[in-house]
């Protein structure tokens, strides 16, 4: 059985016919055409192995030895690797080297001597290719040079040579004129296992597969199948198999050739010349001469200025102004400006001359290469360094036994010892000076040294240049009122908080007692108290001092129609009826607390809901006084309080909602149930969290939005009470916030906190704080915004007041102005407490405050 060895070769380009397909053979028993003695002959008897960085399939070579066959064996390459060998994706027609090694096929050839073709006559063919003849000589059927003028009646154009010997007839390889090969282009055929066609011809119609190819065939098979189809059709007849139509194709004797000298190291036409004889063309300055580019019209850059000459004119004219060069070396009297630099000097070497001017760091500076960096000047001499020093500057006999334990670099003047001589002659040269030179010049060369710009910059040009304050009028500037507060002579009742009415005539204040008064703006009159310590325990009084606990909230109602008050005191929040409405609003006020002054059993809450176990509401209206129940208007049905919300915790903070119906109150130590939102209207409550990240301290309506502000103690959280989910989470940077207000517009909050930090937010800029004001020097305890004017202000410890123009623009683009404009001195601090809250005017630019000193203010513009 014959020898069988697996062989790489180079692939050729499929051709555009049926008998021209992509093959990866090698012509047995033919001649190489070239000349070299390496090449190997057919009458050998044995072919060498060629060497390809492809590697072998060992289950494809079978080294048996014999030697049996002497017919000649058909070469038939296949792309179906056995399962067991490496696996190779078919990427189809390809022309990459890579996807044609890819492709390379199983050969197996015998070691004896092959079956040459008849039909084509390689014996003759010339092993040295000579050069291409002059014009008139073309090669005959036989691959022969015939001279054209000399036989012009022999055939040249023998149509049966030229199907394997001369130039196609095709104009390419690629074309498919029938349009009936696969056009699937470089998709894996592997794609199509599972189907009975290959792909898709040019008109869109199936590439069914040959059942009778090559392709489920093992490659013994293929061997027998070409042994008998060269033993039926008369032997000379080579079949590859087309992977990417799916059949097997026959090679064309004309397709054998090629590959033949293509693997042989000649060109595939015999006629094509490599090395054509060299024409010498003459050459010269006249084109009309030469002839070279005559018929070659002129550029259009050669009728344009020049660019290049327009540089070289700006430059020039640049040194000209400079003083670099002058009109002489324009002009060509001087070849050099160094000849004009030496004839000046040698003109003014008699002149005198400064050896020091003190500019020559300046001209070091100002020269072209690396920066000049001066070295640290030597500090002058002192005293001690005169011949005839002062007597405290002569060391001692003591003070000398010292130095010289000392290292010199301790020494008072280092290896200097003062000494006093009677005269400038007497004073000999000194010991150490090339010493200390030495050193200095070491110091100057090892230590390294940097240049630091100075930046004279005036301090007063960084600070922003704001308006004057008194651009920015109205603010409250003066004290013009004050409200006192009732009580022992010795005794100060310090007041915790104030509210004013939506329509700016009342005001009203919670002090330490536990005490709610009602005053009259205008006038300071006192016009209603209520003491709330007689409502918190279930109804029943309690007035010793030890019991009575502070007013820790208060708030009046924005509704200009709902004449009413919250206040927070101990774990309860009261509602209270002022009784200064109108008729009008008089009744509306009476049908919204009519449902809080009857309810009965806790309220209208859901016993399953949260809030059942955290609040409950109670009706206050049998446990008043008949002297409690005069109202100030005429018009008013109700006055006192209404109704009462017990908690489980301490209420530090009540917030009403705009539309005055709803309500919110904080319990900080009440866990998941530290916010409460209320409607007063329905004597219902609910619970919005089940779970309180932090610690709440603060909560408040957004003015526009169903948004629900919480703060924490750093955090400021706000919420969509519509959808119940956060929206976003504020990061303060502050360790305790104490105060919490919202901008009319909404998009804009403001913190205080017991850091001493005011911290301004904009909610449509980020999450972090916008501004961070530090002018007071103790904790702040309340902070606000004015609802008409952009006036913003911060009470503090202290015992201050700072007032700010705060302007919130409506473009988008523009930033808040934000200018301290007056600082307001009133309150006295009293165990480290000052101002413990403000509150602007509803309508006027007036600001009330008070403190814990029990006096309350109010500040005017004048």
């Amino acid at each position: 059985m014959a020898r069988k060895k697996q062989a790489a070769k180079k692939p050729v380009k499929e051709a555009s016919s049926s008998d021209e397909e992509e093959i990866d053979s090698q012509t047995p028993g033919a001649e190489p055409i070239d000349s070299d003695e390496d090449a190997s002959s057919s009458d050998d008897g044995s072919e060498e192995e060629e060497e390809d960085d492809e590697e072998y399939d060992s289950e494809a070579v079978d080294e048996d030895g014999d030697d049996d066959d002497d017919d000649a064996s058909s070469v038939e390459v296949s792309d179906e690797y056995d399962n067991d060998s490496d696996e190779f994706e078919e990427q189809g027609s390809s022309d990459d080297e890579e996807d044609r090694l890819q492709r390379q096929h199983d050969l197996e050839e015998s070691d004896e001597d092959v079956e040459i073709l008849e039909d084509i006559d390689v014996v003759d063919a010339p092993r040295n290719w000579p050069k291409a003849a002059a014009a008139g000589s073309k090669r005959g059927g036989d691959g022969k040079k015939v001279d054209t003028a000399a036989a012009p009646d022999q055939d040249v154009n023998n149509p049966a040579a030229a199907a394997w010997m001369h130039t196609d007839n095709l104009s390419s390889d690629d074309e498919d004129d029938s349009g009936e090969m696969n056009r699937i282009g470089r998709i894996p055929l592997h794609w199509y296992d599972e189907y009975d066609h290959i792909g898709y011809d040019g008109h869109g119609k199936k590439v069914v597969k040959d059942k009778n190819s090559s392709a489920g065939k093992d490659l013994l098979d293929q061997v027998i199948d070409a042994a008998d189809n060269n033993e039926a059709e008369g032997g000379g007849k080579f079949t590859v198999y087309d992977a990417l139509n799916a059949r097997d194709v026959t090679l064309t004797p004309r397709q054998i050739e090629l590959i033949r000298r293509l693997q042989g190291g000649a060109f595939a036409h015999p006629e094509h010349d490599a090395n054509p004889d060299y024409i010498d063309y003459f050459s010269g300055v006249d084109p009309m001469k030469s002839g070279l580019n005559s018929d070659r019209y002129e550029k259009k850059s050669r009728f344009q200025p020049s660019k290049w000459e327009k540089l070289q004119v700006r430059r020039l004219l640049h040194r000209l102004k400079c003083g670099s060069i002058n009109m002489d070396y324009l002009e060509g009297k001087v070849r050099d400006m160094n000849d004009l630099v030496k004839r000046s000097d040698g003109e003014d070497s008699d002149k005198p001359f400064q050896l020091w001017k003190g500019d020559e760091e300046d001209e070091l500076a100002l020269r072209k290469g690396p920066q000049h960096m001066p070295a640290p000047k030597v500090p002058p001499p002192g005293h001690a360094f005169s011949y005839n020093p002062p007597g405290e500057y002569l060391p001692t006999e003591e003070e000398l036994k010292e130095w010289e334990d000392m290292d010199p670099s301790d020494r008072p003047y280092g290896h200097f010892v003062p000494k006093k001589f009677d005269n400038l002659r007497s004073v000999g040269a000194y010991e150490h000076a090339v010493k200390e030179r030495f050193e200095r010049c070491l110091d100057l060369y090892l230590c390294p040294r940097a240049m630091k710009r100075r930046l004279n910059i005036d301090p007063e040009s960084l600070v922003p240049q704001l308006p004057k304050a008194s651009d920015l009028r109205p603010f409250p500037t003066t004290k013009c009122i004050e409200y006192c507060v009732p009580g022992k002579q010795d005794e100060t009742v310090m007041v915790r908080c104030l509210s004013v009415s939506p329509d700016g005539q009342f005001l009203v204040s919670g002090d330490e007692a536990g005490v709610v008064r009602l005053w009259e703006v205008q006038t300071s009159r006192l016009l209603k108290s209520w003491d709330l310590n007689k409502f918190i325990d279930n109804g029943e009084e309690d007035t010793s001092e030890d019991t009575k606990k502070p007013i820790a909230a208060i708030e009046w109602n924005p509704n200009r129609s709902h004449h009413c008050l919250l206040a927070a005191i101990g774990k309860c929040a009261i509602v209270i009826s002022t009784g200064t409405g109108r008729l009008d609003d008089a009744e509306v006020t009476d049908a919204l607390l009519s449902a809080a002054s009857s309810c009965k059993d806790g309220g209208n809450i859901s016993p399953d809901s949260r809030a059942a176990k955290a609040v409950k509401w109670s009706s206050l209206r049998k446990k008043k006084k008949e002297s409690d129940k005069a109202t100030i208007s005429a018009f008013g049905d109700k006055s006192g309080p209404v109704a009462l919300l017990r908690t489980n915790r301490d209420v530090s903070s009540v917030r009403w909602h705009r539309k005055g119906d709803y309500f919110v109150t904080v319990s900080p130590k009440a866990m998941a149930a530290a916010v409460l939102i209320h409607q007063l209207s329905k004597v219902s409550s609910q619970q919005p969290f089940g779970k309180m990240k932090g610690e709440a301290q603060l909560a408040c309506f957004h003015p526009q939005k169903p948004f629900l502000f919480v703060a924490s103690k750093e955090h400021v959280r706000i919420y969509h009470l519509v959808k119940q989910v956060m929206v976003k989470r504020l990061l303060s940077g502050c360790r305790h916030i104490s105060s919490l207000d919202v901008h009319t517009s909404g998009d804009h909050l403001v913190v205080g906190s017991l850091d001493r930090r005011l911290v301004w937010f904009d909610m449509d800029l980020a999450n972090t704080p916008y501004k961070t004001l530090k002018y007071h020097e103790r904790a702040l305890r309340s902070v606000g915004f004015h609802p008409r004017y952009p006036l913003m202000a911060s009470a503090s410890d202290d015992g201050s007041i700072h007032v700010f123009h705060s302007m919130v623009y409506s473009d988008l683009m523009r930033n808040p102005l934000i200018v301290p404009v007056k600082v307001l001195r009133g309150h006295s601090p009293v165990n480290s407490l000052g101002a413990l809250s403000m509150v602007f005017h509803p309508t006027q630019p007036w600001l009330f405050s008070c403190g814990a000193d029990g006096r309350i203010h109010l500040f005017q513009d004048l």
